[in-house]
């Protein structure tokens, strides 16, 4: 125990807060510990030739100045496509977690080497007492062999005290309707 409260004492943990909703924009850079390594204007080019690429364009409207496909151009609010394709600008690859498999089957025990470099989950959350509900995005991260809870609207990054709380967390992600993404080293 003394060894474990050692290492989360030494671990130096980025931790980027939520502004608007550039949960995703906040999730990537915590995820790869890295200040600005992925900016709004990144992301936007990002959705953008998502959107040029697509196969099947979309009617325009007057409101898809602002509703785009991938993102709300005011808001910063990305999908999962924008979140996939900035991780494989960086090398990394996402494997969508099978709800029906339940938490207990990923590999959390690994190494910060190995495959998993992380997790990242989509969940439904209720803003503005109730009148909004809209989804948040929330990293998971190993480090110094400690995972942390880097979740954009928390104060500071939050460790949890061992591998079965992190199970525990992603079981009531999943029972909540929540999306697990696997965030993979290598290319798949």
């Amino acid at each position: 125990m003394e060894e474990e409260t050692a290492a989360r004492s030494k671990t130096m943990v980025f931790h980027e807060r939520q502004k608007l909703q550039f949960c995703l924009l906040h999730a990537l850079n915590n995820l790869f510990q890295e200040k600005g390594l992925f900016t709004r204007a990144y992301l936007d080019r990002i959705a953008e030739k998502l959107t040029l690429d697509d196969p099947i364009k979309q009617n325009w409207s007057p409101v898809s100045v602002v509703f785009k496909p991938h993102h709300n151009v005011i808001t910063g609010n990305y999908d999962v496509n924008v979140l996939i394709a900035a991780l494989e600008t960086k090398g990394k690859s996402v494997v969508w977690h099978d709800r029906r498999s339940g938490a207990s089957t990923i590999d959390l025990d690994g190494s910060e080497g190995d495959e998993l470099m992380g997790i990242v989950v989509n969940v439904s959350v209720r803003r503005f007492r109730g009148l909004w509900k809209g989804r948040h995005w929330i990293t998971l991260r190993k480090l110094d062999g400690v995972w942390y809870n880097l979740d954009s609207d928390l104060k500071v990054p939050v460790p949890f005290k061992d591998i079965e709380e992190v199970r525990e967390f992603l079981e009531s992600i999943i029972a909540g309707g929540g999306e697990v993404l696997l965030v993979m080293n290598q290319q798949l």
